[in-house]
């Protein structure tokens, strides 16, 4: 007879087993299904041992907060009884924020590419104990639908091949292990080169669409990265085809609806070629990105477009991204959801009867310039009252007069005041110390390049807060939220708040900023730095909680965290001249890349690395106040340099009868000084 304690015990244990352990996480993502029936776990090592003691495969399930289809799966099976308790039977459940942790998220995407394929989110991958993966997918219907097998059969079939095919299962895991090893050995040894850059340029070029802007086809993605490549080898080649590549594609996404042209700022990507419906989800990281292009683009031909997009999407920065403890103290959140009310899109879209009630006898106007009518221009548009409704757009744009842009900016702020009434979208409100890094860079070089100094100190109140916040007992953090820091930073983390160091230093001359980039670079070294290759893993030596560590060069959405150290480490070195930087730049450089331009056309960041590192230019200021000068080096499109903050003691570097001076220096050779900012202009055009 059993013991009724045992019994008792066992009721106890299966109770813990089914309970959801999401809800004291701080992650929004975590906490949009700390209600859900399934028996959720974070990634952690309690959740691990439960694996293995039960001897159960682990379901794992890795999203994001504003990924629609990430919803759409959790409201068809996540929140459904029938499936959650068939997962809860069969599986030890784990849900994953990749935005908390990219480093899981790259592996097993990685490991999901060797079974040949799409990665995606959601991404749902199944696990030995052991958390080695030996099957996994994407999205999957409840019931099989769209060609997609239903979930519940799913699961079904892997847990019996569990229990009675353990030999195909093993056999999996070491086909992924092999795949995953093979893919961290292919690396080759050699020397870059100028060369192989400009035929990058080709290759990148060659599958840009001319006419529309981005790449050919659909769905259509910003590119920054790529689009940052282009810009810099026609400038460097002065061809003007890789130019207006860049300038077309910036166009096309400020007058489509990719663009918000209500609130400002940037959705995710465009599910169609000409860059019309977007997925309404909003990153930082995307504009971020893109206020810097945009920057770099109005340099060299002073575009009135896109300073107007710069400000605009600044303003939607501060307005709706920015997590604050007080007013003063703030960093920026991580994304605006592409969903409200159930619904993608429905916050933004209009329909012509609304834009006639809101702007009345400015209607007419407004409605021919950004595509309303009563037809609607999206077929799967949600509708508003029965309405069709539009995504407003002025990809047809045809030249108004100042009086008629003045009616239409006014038209868009009474949009803007009625549509604040809506049920807006969700905001992850986590603060990412790599995308704080970015918008860190766009607000100091829109400051610069535009006169702005509300940009330079919303970017050290940015900076404030990652350091107040995010470093604890020394070490960087990746996330914070609820007053909480969690997960240790991965080299993404420490390479763009070490980039955001420098860009403060160059904008301020503040010497604190470049003490802490070279702190955050040592850290790196510490804790990231491959024994057997010169690359930089994914995530630190002390993080024990994953089966293989990843190195990474290859840019995505985001540039790889290899590719921007790279870049931090050039940068080092130009201004400290200390030969160690430069050797370990170098010997990635080597590691990483090859003369094959094919195998190196997804490096762009680690590639401008290069190109800043070879051409060794800097601009040393010497003198004060040199605002002018300083300005004048932002604002040189054809420039490739650092800037260097000269100090009373360099006696070869003086100010020039007194007034503020710069010296334009290359490869240890400088030109003669200058201290107006139109001749640092032509000496950074001609050196």
């Amino acid at each position: 007879m059993q013991c009724p304690f045992n019994a008792i015990l066992k009721k106890i244990d299966l109770k813990i087993m089914s309970q959801n352990h999401l809800k004291s996480e701080t992650s929004p993502y975590l906490l949009q299904h700390k209600d859900n029936p399934v028996a959720w776990w974070p990634w952690s090592a309690e959740a691990l041992d439960m694996a293995r003691s039960e001897n159960k495969p682990i379901l794992l399930s890795i999203g994001y907060s504003a990924c629609h289809w990430c919803h759409v799966m959790a409201h068809e099976s996540f929140e459904n009884q029938g499936v959650a308790d068939v997962m809860n039977e069969h599986f030890i459940n784990i849900k994953v924020d990749r935005e908390e942790r990219p480093d899981l998220d790259t592996l097993y995407q990685a490991a999901l590419r060797t079974l040949k394929q799409q990665g995606g989110w959601p991404l749902t991958m199944v696990l030995t104990p052991e958390g080695k993966p030996f099957w996994g997918g994407t999205y999957f219907p409840r019931e099989p639908r769209y060609g997609f097998p239903g979930f519940v059969d799913v699961l079904k079939n892997i847990s019996a091949a569990w229990t009675n095919d353990q030999d195909s299962i093993q056999s999996n895991v070491l086909s992924i292990e092999r795949a995953l090893d093979f893919q961290d050995s292919s690396k080759s040894m050699t020397t870059l080169n100028y060369a192989t850059l400009d035929q990058v340029g080709d290759i990148l070029l060659s599958n840009c669409d001319t006419t529309l802007g981005g790449f050919m086809g659909a769905p259509k993605f910003p590119q920054a990265p790529i689009l940052r490549f282009l810009w810099r080898t026609g400038l460097r080649l002065k061809q003007d085809r890789f130019l207006k590549q860049t300038q077309l594609t910036l166009h096309k996404m400020c007058d489509g609806g990719l663009y918000d042209h209500v609130g400002g700022g940037f959705a995710r990507y465009s599910t169609d070629d000409r860059w019309l419906v977007p997925h309404f989800e909003k990153m930082l990281y995307d504009n971020a990105l893109l206020i810097t292009q945009m920057c770099l683009n109005w340099t060299q031909n002073a575009d009135l477009l896109l300073k107007t997009r710069v400000y605009e999407t600044i303003e939607w920065v501060m307005r709706d991204m920015r997590v604050e403890t007080s007013r003063s103290d703030y960093g920026f959140a991580t994304a605006l959801d592409a969903d409200s009310e159930g619904e993608e899109g429905l916050y933004y879209v209009w329909s012509a009867s609304e834009v006639e009630d809101i702007l009345g006898e400015n209607a007419p106007l407004f409605k021919s310039a950004y595509d309303v009518n009563a037809a609607g221009n999206w077929a799967e548009a949600p509708s508003r009252d029965g309405a069709n409704t539009c995504i407003l757009n002025r990809s047809s744009r045809d030249p108004l007069s100042d009086a008629d842009e003045a009616i239409l900016k006014a038209s868009r702020h009474k949009l803007l005041a009625h549509r604040s009434k809506r049920v807006a979208p969700g905001r992850d409100h986590k603060v990412l110390a790599d995308l704080n890094g970015m918008m860190i860079q766009a607000l100091v070089k829109a400051a610069i390049v535009f006169g702005e100094p509300k940009w330079l100190e919303a970017a050290q109140t940015s900076f404030a807060f990652v350091l107040k916040g995010l470093v604890v007992e020394g070490r960087l953090y990746r996330s914070w939220a609820k007053g909480q820091a969690k997960h240790l930073a991965v080299l993404d983390d420490l390479a763009q708040m070490g980039a955001a160091a420098i860009a403060l230093y160059e904008s301020t001359g503040n010497t604190t900023y470049l003490d802490q980039a070279i702190l955050w670079v040592e850290e790196v070294e510490l804790h990231f730095a491959s024994l057997d290759s010169a690359g930089y893993y994914l995530n630190a030596d002390d993080v024990t909680d994953i089966f293989k560590r990843s190195i990474l060069f290859e840019d995505n959405a985001t540039p790889s965290g290899n590719g921007v150290f790279a870049e931090v480490l050039a940068r080092l070195y130009l201004i400290t001249n200390q030969d160690i930087y430069r050797e370990r730049v170098e010997k990635m450089i080597d590691a990483a890349t090859s003369s094959n331009p094919a195998d190196v056309a997804h490096m762009p960041t680690l590639l401008l690395a290069f190109d800043l590192l070879a051409g060794r230019q800097q601009v040393v200021l010497v003198g004060a106040p040199y605002d002018a000068l300083l300005k004048a080096c932002y604002t040189a499109p054809h420039a490739n340099h650092v800037i260097v903050h000269g100090g009373a003691d360099d006696l070869e570097k003086a100010p020039l009868e007194g007034q503020a001076t710069a010296y334009v220096c290359a490869h240890g050779t400088c030109q003669r000084p200058v201290t107006s900012s139109e001749d640092l202009l032509q000496a950074l055009e001609t050196f």
